[in-house]
């Protein structure tokens, strides 16, 4: 090579030298710039989110932003942010693709408000996206297909409403789109078909949908694994071709209006693990060719499913959970299926079962529930349920099982709850079972068991029910070790001896029946610690000696049965004033005058055969008490110096009783103006001593769980209504502040549905509520046959409303409730809404009252009690136990339940010890009951079945489980309009189907179920 070529070499490479360096110089620079500008636009974010507390890390002297932990950084550049869980209560920061890498953002769970954030079409290299579990509102936009690198689209559990956009079906990059839980009321677009490369659809839990068939082009989608779209409104058949989604491995479809037959190929897919078809209308036979070889969940209950339970089942070697329970099934189960080795979770109650169940049952899977109750089995109960001593919950009652429980359910210590009621059990129940540690329900009435009680049971049982069979012996003093027991069944026994007081010390017992059986002696006398106990029969035994003075004060008792006994004596006074709602003492040995509180038409049936009572008035059927003054003897005279004597006497006794009161009189005023305080909401004709001394035993027209009420007549207003609420304990001044703050909201509410406040008057152990007094008191005395009050205008026959002032009462509180929700801000939540908290006046016209204000006292350790101090049982929205924030679906949930007691006359807490009066009326809808034999007899005249059906099915409506699925006040008051009068008027009745949703319809928790 020449020098000159030598040359030409060295000045090419020192060029590329040159320009590697510039490049990489330029890089850096390029690099370094990029790099700060993220930095700042990072704190900017933070800015822009008030600077929170989670983010206090991100400042300007730490520069090394890729290692914050919402931070993921490629090459140095910001390509992924997560702040999840959060709290963040701003809207999106519209600058956020200023991090122009960014392929990844995750805000889910916070409380993120406004419209779907279209400044993210600048992140032109999204990917991932997860907005879910926010406070989003409107619509999805249109153009939303112009993210069109999204491969994760997650927008679920926000508050969208409207269509379901048609260009989501042009994502075409999308792997997973979830759009579950929203107030979606448009259409469900069939494009989402074309999404040939989605792998998991969640779509469940958009019940505001208009009813649809599921599109057969999503079942092109020959890469989808997981679609789960419950609780979406879907109607139709499952399509055929479903069985052609090849690599279907969850298929979720509950909790819809499906009907036909359930397709052959459902149950070919080969990677099939878990298939959800429960609460449809679906019919037929379950398919007999099974091969979906994975399945490990299997749910078909509460269809219409008939047939018999097919052999091929036992093949599923992976399935752990089956359901078949709630449809029509016959014939036996199949021996199979005993054998199957991972089934932990066999539920078929409520079917035409029969025969003996396979024996092998438990023997080689480790079984956690067993349900077969409510079928026609026969045979004994298998021997190895609880054989890997992993069984949790044995239900098999309402069947013809016989001979004796397993004696391995002796030793079976992972047992919580047993039900095998109504059965032909006989024997003694194996010894290992009444001390089984984590046992809590026991539940064998209507059998032939025989033997007696221990001296101890289980720590955690809290329902014992044993009647109706031949339990013999005393009750043993070790009852006093029961301290959880809360209710205590053990009616038409054999069982006899005293009552012993040690059955007094249990706490929580709010249930005791012990009537129809041999028990002698007196009741026992020390009961004041019964201080949970709602219901008392001990009818139908041999006790004798008197009612104890104490039971009157019993603070919670509400049903008490004493009758056919030989109990003497007098009535106690201080149970008079408790104003039962039921009460018997009927076939005693009672004497003496009935005391004047028990005298209307509520206890005509209370006191007969007992020749010693006597009453004032005919009302009660009893001899008239000889009550005239004594006569005397004429011709009889009496010494004028006694006279004169008795006269002194006299006014001197006047004169100092005179003296005595004024000085009484002038120490309660200074102690009334020392410890009570009047903080007023109205122009008052009344002062707080007029109500303060007008708290007698005498003015109590009700009670609940918090205290008193009381009517107390002031000049001006004839009578108002005042609630008293006491504590145990001094009220903390921190509590009653925030009760006083809540008072003054309401005090401001004006509206002819609610009932209106006068005043707070407060001291330091109680607080009294004043209100307007209305002549027909609470809507409980009427419809749940308590006492009633006389109506001021017009008569009800037999004290029962009939059905159109029943529409009336609804529609008066739905009102209140729309006010409330809707046209107050903020909007106002009643909490504690029910019969007894709606007050009726003298046309019936409903008013809304309380407001839960009672609860606003309970501590937050105390809340866990707090349903059963409040007797709200029945009323409470299922989330409320999960969550304590509050919105205004608990308050429609509680509107639900009101319209179910409207209808059926029912109370809340009717059903099993497992439901209420609302799951009551879910069941009968699932099994499709015929709703008008549901109805009250008395008022369901032909002419007003179809609305009384259409108002029972809106109750339902109203108390579903999700509290996305129910309809807001506003959209239930439509429909009760629909109905009311004039009925002429030729309007069409609407549905809830009928009714557009508040786009704006508030979430109640941050939950997700599928």
């Amino acid at each position: 090579m020449t020098k000159s070529m030598q040359s030409c070499v060295k000045m090419q490479m020192f060029s590329l030298l040159t320009f590697f360096l510039f490049f990489t110089y330029a890089n850096s620079q390029s690099q370094s710039l990029l790099y700060n500008q993220e930095h700042t636009v990072l704190l900017k974010i933070k800015k822009y989110l008030q600077n929170p507390s989670f983010l206090s890390h991100w400042t300007p002297s730490n520069s090394s932003h890729c290692f914050w932990p919402e931070i993921t950084c490629t090459n140095g550049s910001v390509t992924a942010l997560a702040m999840t869980n959060t709290n963040i209560i701003q809207t999106l920061p519209p600058f956020l693709c200023d991090l122009t890498n960014l392929t990844y953002i995750d805000f889910q769970w916070n409380y993120i408000p406004g419209e779907f954030p279209t400044s993210l079409y600048n992140c032109s290299k999204l990917e991932h996206l997860d907005l879910s579990q926010n406070y989003f509102v409107g619509k999805i936009p249109d153009d939303i297909d112009r993210l069109s690198s999204l491969r994760f689209l997650s927008l679920g559990g926000n508050n969208f409403s409207g269509d379901i956009p048609v260009s989501i079906g042009r994502l075409r990059e999308l792997t997973n789109l979830q759009l579950y839980t929203c107030l979606f009321n448009g259409t469900f677009p069939a494009d989402i078909g074309n999404l040939s490369n989605l792998e998991t659809l969640l779509m469940f839990s958009n019940s505001m949908l208009p009813q649809t068939k599921l599109p057969s082009s999503l079942t092109k989608l020959k890469k989808l694994k997981v679609f789960h779209m419950a609780d979406s409104n879907l109607v139709g058949e499952i399509p055929e071709t479903i069985g052609e989604m090849v690599a279907l491995e969850e298929l979720g479809l509950s909790r819809n209006y499906l009907s036909g037959q359930i397709p052959d190929g459902l149950f070919t897919l080969k990677y099939l693990s878990t298939l959800s078809l429960y609460k449809n209308n679906l019919s037929g036979e379950i398919p007999g060719v099974v091969e979906a070889f994975n399945l490990t969940l299997l749910d078909l209950s509460q269809n219409n499913l008939t047939g018999k339970i097919p052999d091929d089942l036992g093949k599923l070697k992976n399935l752990t959970f089956l359901n078949l329970a709630m449809n029509q099934l016959s014939g036996e189960v199949p021996e199979s299926i005993g054998h199957l080795p991972a089934l932990t979770d066999f539920e078929v109650f409520l079917n035409n079962l029969s025969g003996a169940l396979p024996l092998d049952f438990g023997r080689f899977s480790k079984l956690e529930t067993f349900q077969v109750a409510s079928n026609s089995f026969t045979g004994r109960l298998p021997e190895n349920l609880c054989y890997y001593q992993r069984l949790v919950g044995l239900t098999a009652y309402d069947n013809k099982l016989s001979g004796e429980l397993p004696e391995s359910l002796g030793s079976c210590s992972s047992l919580e709850y047993l039900r095998v009621e109504n059965n032909e059990f006989s024997g003694n129940i194996p010894s290992g079972l009444w001390t089984s540690m984590n046992l809590s329900t026991f539940m064998i009435s209507q059998n032939k068991f025989t033997g007696g009680l221990p001296e101890r049971l289980p720590r955690n049982l809290s329902n014992l029910v044993i009647s109706y069979n031949q339990f013999s012996g005393r009750i043993p003093d070790g009852v006093s070790s029961w301290k959880k027991v809360v209710v205590f069944n053990a009616s038409h026994n054999l069982f006899n001896g005293s009552i012993p007081q040690e059955l007094t010390s249990l706490p929580h017992l709010t249930t005791l029946l012990l009537d129809h059986n041999q028990f002698t002696g007196p009741l026992p006398s020390d009961i004041i610690s019964w201080k949970s106990l709602i219901n008392l029969n001990l009818s139908h035994n041999q006790i004798s000696g008197k009612i104890p003075d104490a039971i009157g004060q019993l603070p919670t008792l509400n049903i008490l049965d004493l009758s056919e006994n030989k109990i003497s004596g007098h009535i106690p006074l201080q149970l008079a004033l408790k104003r039962l709602t039921n009460l018997n003492l009927s076939s005693n040995h009672l004497m003496g005058r009935i005391p004047s509180e028990f005298e209307n038409l509520v206890y005509d049936r209370s006191f007969l055969n007992n020749s010693g009572l006597c009453a004032s008035t005919p009302v009660l059927n009893l001899a008239l008490c000889n009550s005239g003054p004594k006569r005397v003897r004429s011709g009889s005279s009496v010494p004028r110096s006694m006279i004169i004597c008795v006269v002194v006497l006299a006014s001197l006794l006047v004169f100092l009783s005179s003296f005595m009161m004024i000085r009484i009189y002038r120490k309660r005023k200074q102690d009334l103006k020392r410890s009570w305080k009047l903080t007023s909401f109205q122009r008052l004709s009344f002062s707080k001593s007029n109500i303060v001394s007008s708290m007698k035993e005498h003015n109590i027209i009700g009670s609940g769980g918090f205290g008193a009420v009381y009517r107390v007549a002031v000049d001006g207003l004839g009578y108002v209504a005042v609630k008293k609420i006491y504590s145990s304990r001094k009220l903390e001044q921190k509590l009653v502040n925030s009760f006083l703050a809540e008072v003054e909201i309401l005090s401001n509410i004006r509206h002819n549905n609610i009932v209106k406040l006068q005043c707070c008057i407060s001291s330091e152990e109680s607080l009294l509520l004043v209100y307007d007094y209305l002549e027909n008191l609470s809507l409980d005395r009427w419809l749940h046959k308590k006492s009633k009050p006389p109506t001021v205008s017009g008569s009800v026959q037999n004290n029962i409303i009939d059905w159109p002032r029943r529409l009336h009462i609804a529609i008066g509180v739905a009102q209140g409730l729309c006010y409330m929700h809707h046209d107050c801000s903020p909007p106002v939540v009643h909490r504690d809404l029910k019969p007894s908290n709606i007050l009726l006046d003298s046309q019936f016209n409903a008013k809304v009252a309380d407001f839960g204000l009672a609860m606003m006292l309970v501590k937050p350790e105390e809340l866990a009690t707090m349903s059963a101090v409040a007797g709200t049982f029945g009323y409470i929205a299922p989330e409320y136990a999960l969550t304590i924030r509050v919105n205004e679906k608990i308050d429609v949930y509680s509107f639900g339940v009101i319209l179910l007691e409207l209808t059926t006359g029912k109370e809340a807490n009717h059903g099993d010890e497992y439901s209420s009066l609302a799951e009551w009326a879910r069941r009968h809808i699932q099994i499709g009951s015929n709703i008008e034999d549901l109805l009250v007899e008395e008022i369901a005249e032909p002419s007003y079945l179809d609305e009384m059906c259409s108002i029972f099915k809106l109750g339902v409506m109203c108390t579903a489980t999700l509290p996305g699925s129910r309809p807001s006040m506003k959209e239930v008051l439509k429909v009760l309009l629909s109905y009311s009068d004039p009925r002429a008027n030729g309007e069409k009745k609407v549905g809830f189907y009928d009714v557009v949703p508040l786009l704006q319809n508030p979430k109640w928790e941050k939950k997700v179920e599928y």
